[in-house]
């Protein structure tokens, strides 16, 4: 059976942030949209949020028509907003359509908040190694990321090669007590 190639990007920041953000392309739903449809908009990813979400002025600017009322529930409380269908472009290329968006007050931090509907359909990863964060995104998923399976894996390596302490000897974890008290049973 033939495999999907997996698309993918990688937005980087020239320091620690908090708030991810890129650049994505939203038009009106339509079964063949064409590329002068799409408009760009400043997009937040949330793994906080169940579903994406667009502004007023997304919804205006790209004429959406509302398809259905949604109660929606946010920090601010429980409200009822207008419910669209959108097209979605992300940085990958990879098109979203049809997409259920709701319309939200995102501030001014953005005018599209990604949210778990789009960030589950495949691997999501941030970095803020050496002051700068960094975000990948691919879709589909190709593979589980397991940090704490791959320290273990280190460490079970790291052990084969040193020597264990006696039973009376201070514990190599560093606890200061002695390994017949420690780790020895681990």
């Amino acid at each position: 059976m033939p495999s999907v190639p997996s698309l993918s990007f990688t937005t980087a920041a020239d320091r620690l942030v908090n708030v991810l953000t890129n650049e994505v392309n939203v038009s009106v739903f339509k079964a063949l949209p064409l590329a002068k449809d799409f408009r760009p908009f400043k997009a937040i990813w949330d793994t906080g949020a169940t579903h994406t979400v667009v502004t007023k002025k997304v919804a205006e600017e790209c004429g959406l028509s509302q398809i259905d009322i949604a109660e929606t529930h946010a920090v601010g409380g429980t409200f009822k907003t207008s419910v669209y269908l959108i097209s979605l472009v992300l940085p990958n290329k990879i098109l979203i359509s049809p997409l259920r968006v709701t319309e939200g007050d995102l501030g001014t931090s953005g005018d599209v908040l990604i949210g778990m509907d789009i960030i589950g359909l495949g691997d999501f990863a941030v970095s803020n190694y050496d002051n700068r964060t960094l975000f990948s995104f691919r879709m589909p998923s190709e593979s589980h990321f397991d940090f704490t399976g791959e320290l273990a894996k280190h460490k079970k390596l790291t052990s084969i090669n040193v020597a264990k302490p006696g039973r009376n000897e201070p514990c190599s974890c560093g606890s200061g007590k002695k390994y017949k008290h420690c780790c020895l049973n681990k």
